[in-house]
């Protein structure tokens, strides 16, 4: 699980463009959107993206969005529960 969230940052870094970031600045509990490191709609729609691309998981309830992006922790919580295998590669 580790690996997983190490790896969310960086590609929430890479796929929102967020340059002044590097991975050590995010905590897997930090929330995401508004009081944590200020992610919009815009950015929570590259989210969805990045989940579908990266691991061919699809949100089921569009509702479930701000629990599922609430943090890294709980995105990769969402990813473990609904992928058979999620491939970590470095």
């Amino acid at each position: 699980m580790d690996n997983l969230k190490e790896k969310l940052k960086v590609q929430v870094i890479e796929r929102l463009n967020l340059k002044d970031l590097k991975p050590g600045d995010i905590g897997d509990d930090q929330p995401l959107f508004v009081e944590g490191i200020g992610l919009d709609s815009i950015d929570a729609l590259e989210l969805i993206v990045l989940l579908q691309q990266e691991y061919n998981i699809k949100l089921s309830n569009a509702e479930d969005g701000p629990r599922v992006f609430h943090s890294i922790r709980t995105m990769a919580d969402y990813i473990t529960a609904n992928s058979g295998a999620v491939k970590v590669s470095t």
